[in-house]
């Protein structure tokens, strides 16, 4: 599972270029990658004395609490099936294995409400022929493995042959190559055979339809299909999709609490109201995922079950217009230009936030944020690629500040730290920039552009703790100003709104709000629509940052 996750990070980005089915939004490298990163986390709780039910356990649990997105859902049925029969007690021979990669595909095809041949359930099922025609055969477990691969690597060889929206785009299934890597995870784990790198996606082959002449289906795909599909070339890493609209608007997801033997009538309401249908889990907890143009009645279907939970609505529609935005930057040939005399590097988490620093004039951005703090190197590094010889460092979090001012002492090149406490303070400073103007000189005028913003944040509560705003439960949102807890709600516009109902003062005029990981249209909504009709001479301004951890971020102005 490890070298599985790590294998999905590696490649995120290239499955992303490939997601045009069902949906070209460009997220299915990360949704199987976290869904993965849920389930180390589950094992990382697990202790030396573990045994191999104790580890199936918890990659059942990890994978099915953590699921993201159609593809992780679906990702999580697959390795729910494995571990059913891997925890079974038996040795993981060539026979249990071979058994265990049927099951699973089995499985996910029977989650899935309306299942779509070139699809991963394609890629699923041809591995588990595979492994079982490998253990009938006598092979060992690597050479059972090894089947499943090729198998599964000739089944996503065929993919765009059985699905229209990918042989009009020139891919193969994203899900179905990200489902491969998990056998080149087993193989270098079992025999030493290291997990191939992505390849870069060739500027022709973004364009819709684009194909890649003469290269193999492992580097188009990022997992090595070539050999499995006899060398026959594949076609590349395109980017249109399956139409220009998105006909159902929005992706729902929830875990769901309620009893198995009112699921099957749970996905008949769903059947009406949308598709992308997914339902995954078991003994009482399920994972749900559908597109759909109507949330409340998404939503409802569950309420009258059981009790939906950990709500996240997407709008596809959005999602798609960015994934466009990325591809068509990929598209824009790079034009050589001089450095100008100050560069700016900005400390960013979600590729939202990321497009609007680059749209203010910021030359490099480095990972980072709350919980993923980029070390000196890292800032080092985005420096001296600026090619400036005088740089302004926008860590836009405390815990990063300390790390870059360690930079100035390590490169020739004269930089400067402004103090940018949130996402918000560092868009404020950017107004100030002046590439032009010394460091010195940006540094301060920047400055005092930040402190002119209050930052707020809405986040979610992972202990029970006594606050000034009130006790506070694991689960509860929180509304943040300046890093202390101010409003403790129910949910996230709830705790955003106490928020700015105790912070904003006659003179502010502005309020930044920023979409992150938890925050729904319709909670967005209800934020802009308590602005207009209770603080009618405040404007706000709607971005969408895709942060994790902060279902908003606010800048008061």
């Amino acid at each position: 599972m490890l070298a599985y996750r790590d294998a999905l990070r590696a490649h995120q980005q290239l499955l992303n270029r490939l997601n045009v089915y069902p949906v070209p939004d460009g997220d299915t490298g990360t949704n199987m990658a976290l869904t993965l990163e849920a389930v180390v986390r589950e094992l990382d709780k697990l202790n030396g004395t573990a045994t191999m039910h104790d580890v199936c356990r918890a990659v059942a649990h990890g994978s099915l609490m953590g699921a993201r997105g159609n593809s992780g859902v679906i990702l999580s049925q697959l390795l729910r099936g494995l571990t059913e029969q891997l925890g079974g007690g038996l040795d993981a021979g060539p026979d249990v294995v071979a058994g265990a990669l049927v099951t699973a595909g089995e499985l996910a095809r029977k989650a899935v409400v309306r299942p779509v041949a070139g699809t991963i359930l394609t890629v699923a099922r041809a591995a588990g022929e595979g492994a079982l025609a490998g253990s009938r055969s006598g092979a060992p477990l690597v050479g059972t493995v090894e089947q499943a691969r090729l198998a599964a690597g000739r089944a996503l060889a065929e993919t765009p042959t059985l699905l229209e929206a990918l042989a009009r785009a020139g891919v193969v299934d994203a899900g179905g190559a990200g489902y491969v890597l998990l056998f080149d995870s087993i193989l270098s784990v079992l025999d030493g055979r290291p997990v191939q790198p992505p390849a870069e996606v060739p500027a022709a082959a973004l364009d819709a339809g684009a194909r890649v002449e003469g290269t193999d289906p492992a580097a188009s795909a990022g997992t090595g299909a070539a050999a499995s599909a006899g060398g026959a070339g594949l076609p590349g890493a395109g980017a249109g999709g399956p139409g220009d609209a998105v006909d159902l608007r929005y992706e729902v997801m929830y875990l769901l609490d309620a009893p198995d033997d009112a699921i099957d009538a749970f996905k008949e309401v769903w059947s009406g109201i949308g598709d992308s249908i997914v339902v995954v889990g078991g003994d009482g907890v399920w994972n749900c995922h559908v597109h759909t143009n109507d949330i409340g009645a998404a939503v409802e279907a569950a309420i009258d079950i059981g009790r939906p939970h950990q709500i996240r609505v997407t709008d596809l529609a959005e999602q798609v217009q960015e994934e466009r935005w990325v591809r068509d930057a990929a598209r824009e040939p790079e034009v050589p230009s001089p450095p100008p005399p100050t560069s700016v590097v900005a400390v960013v988490a979600g590729d939202g936030i990321g497009r609007i620093f680059r749209s203010l004039g910021v030359h490099h951005l480095v990972t980072g944020g709350q919980s993923m703090n980029p070390s000196t190197e890292q800032l080092l590094a985005a420096v001296e690629a600026t090619g400036s010889r005088q740089v302004v460092v926008l860590p836009n979090n405390e815990n990063v500040e300390p790390v870059a001012a360690q930079v100035d002492g390590l490169t020739d090149r004269a930089v400067r730290v402004v103090p940018t406490g949130s996402i918000v303070e560092g868009f404020a400073a950017l107004l100030a920039y002046d590439p032009d103007a010394g460091a010195d000189e940006n540094a301060a005028a920047m400055t005092a552009s930040a402190a002119r913003v209050l930052p707020g944040a809405v986040t979610r509560a992972v202990r029970d703790a006594d606050t000034p705003a009130g006790p506070v439960r694991e689960g509860d949102w929180l509304g943040l100003v300046r890093g202390k807890v101010v409003a403790v709600a129910g949910s996230p516009d709830g705790a955003a709104l106490q928020l700015l109902e105790s912070a904003l003062a006659p003179e502010h005029e502005l309020v930044t709000v920023i979409e992150g990981e938890g925050s729904t249209p319709a909670a967005t909504r209800r934020i802009t629509e308590w602005l207009h009709e209770e603080r009618s001479g405040v404007e706000a301004e709607v971005h969408h940052g895709a942060q994790p951890l902060y279902a908003y971020l606010l800048g008061i102005e």
